[in-house]
């Protein structure tokens, strides 16, 4: 940083350069830019940049001493942050460990799309294409890292403030803008930027004697739901001008893609793939004399056989293996479902497989051998030898490995953890 404060013209009008590059070159991110007010903030607590999803802060000297094409990166760093919805998707996370997962999330991204990284800036070849939520459990708490900017939407150490008493209701600035309302580079997304930089906050309180504005208040439940869905329908339309103008970049368009399909929960997905292979139907068999002479169809069911093959390979923690279990469990009894479970790194655990009836409760083993490679060869060829073809193999996996060449006869569905593919059958996103 420099020592001497530069002019405020000369400040702002970098930033204003940067978001019009965006705007002209990267469609995508200029329009989600647009939507973030730029607002000094006072230099006592903002370092670099920040952003609560409301307003784009920055701290003068920081900018100052960017390049402009790394004042284009922290703008639209700040923005996908708000875009992916960061600000609602913590949950139990640690917060130092989440905002350095998202940090590590959002780099690559902006790097494939050709924005130059800025000095500091958290990057990793290892988490490309990877979301803030499979990266996380790799961030440790002992690691000294620490993201670009601060994510002001989700201080533990400071109290939520309700849109009623900060004066950000409906009618106010940022999340309260309504949907319809079109951003423009004039007002800079329904909500002008500070003029003069510093002396104004983002509730438009002038305060004459503070560097900028202050750190505003996180955000309460009601305002992240609201601000998630608004952050979802700016997406949707920055990726449909950028489509329409043929600046996509393949990365953004992959990303857009994936966040704006339809979400189900895994389980809900487990349970209704089981449901149809479950052999429950009708009968239509004539009834003995006793019971009249009406035909009335009657409700037959039998017995399935399910294969579950558990990935030991390493990829796959133990906590994991008990949640998906249990979800199994939970199922199998609804569908008089005989489980038999396995386990397979590069070989077949040579304790296994163990074999369930449907009022028997489905537990782990106390071990598993495992830790070595992936091959799913050794599953397939066990259960294509059973004295009866499972009627559904479910395996459990992050799909990294070696498959057989050759689809098997019965069904198959892979849970994965990642973003691997399958070669066949009906594959389901864990996270």
């Amino acid at each position: 940083m420099t020592q001497q404060a530069a002019p405020a013209d000369e400040v702002e009008r970098k930033l204003s350069a940067a978001r019009t590059r965006l705007i002209i070159d990267k469609p995508f991110l200029g329009a989600l830019v647009l939507r973030l007010p730029m607002v000094q903030g006072d230099p006592k607590w903002c370092r670099t940049t920040a952003t609560d999803a409301r307003a784009f802060y920055y701290n003068r000297d920081y900018i100052d001493a960017l390049s402009l094409a790394q004042t284009q990166f922290v703008l639209a760093h700040e923005a996908l942050h708000c875009a992916l919805s960061h600000f609602h998707r913590r949950q139990h996370r640690v917060k130092h460990r989440w905002d350095v997962a998202c940090d590590y999330a959002v780099n690559p991204l902006l790097v494939a799309d050709g924005l130059q990284l800025p000095p500091g800036a958290l990057f990793m070849d290892a988490y490309d294409g990877l979301t803030a939520e499979e990266i996380y459990p790799y961030i440790k708490d002992n690691e000294n890292e620490e993201p670009l900017d601060q994510h002001l939407y989700d201080d533990e150490d400071r109290p939520q403030e309700s849109s009623e008493r900060s004066g950000r209701g409906k009618q106010g600035r940022g999340g309260g803008q309504g949907e319809n309302d079109e951003p423009s580079p004039d007002d800079g997304g329904g909500e002008s930027p500070n003029p003069e930089g510093g002396g104004q906050n983002a509730r438009g309180e002038t305060d004459p004697d503070a560097g900028g504005a202050p750190q505003p208040p996180p955000l309460s439940q009601p305002e992240r739901e609201q601000l998630a869905v608004q952050w979802q329908q700016r997406l949707a339309g920055a990726a449909q001008q950028a489509l329409q103008a043929g600046k996509l970049g393949g990365s953004m368009a992959r990303l857009v893609d994936h966040l704006l399909q339809p979400q189900l929960p895994w389980r809900m997905l487990l349970a209704r793939y089981m449901n149809a292979v479950a052999r429950t139907d009708y009968s239509f068999s004539r009834p003995s004399r006793r019971e009249g002479a009406a035909i009335l169809p009657s409700l037959r069911s039998q017995h399935i056989d399910i294969a579950v093959v558990i990935d030991t390979s390493g990829s796959i923690e133990d906590e994991e293996m008990r949640e998906f279990l249990g979800e199994i469990d939970a199922i199998k009894g609804a569908l008089n479902a005989r489980i038999t479970l396995h386990a397979c790194d590069a070989d077949l655990a040579p304790d296994g497989p163990w074999t369930f009836e449907p009022w028997e409760e489905l537990r782990l083993p106390k071990k598993f051998h495992g830790g070595g490679g992936t091959r799913f060869t050794p599953a397939f060829a066990w259960a294509e030898h059973l004295d009866q073809p499972p009627n559904l193999l479910l395996y459990f996996t992050d799909a990294e490995g070696e498959f057989p060449k050759q689809e098997p006869s019965f069904p198959v569905l892979w849970l994965v953890k990642g973003k691997a593919k399958v070669p066949w059958g009906q594959r389901v996103q864990l996270n």
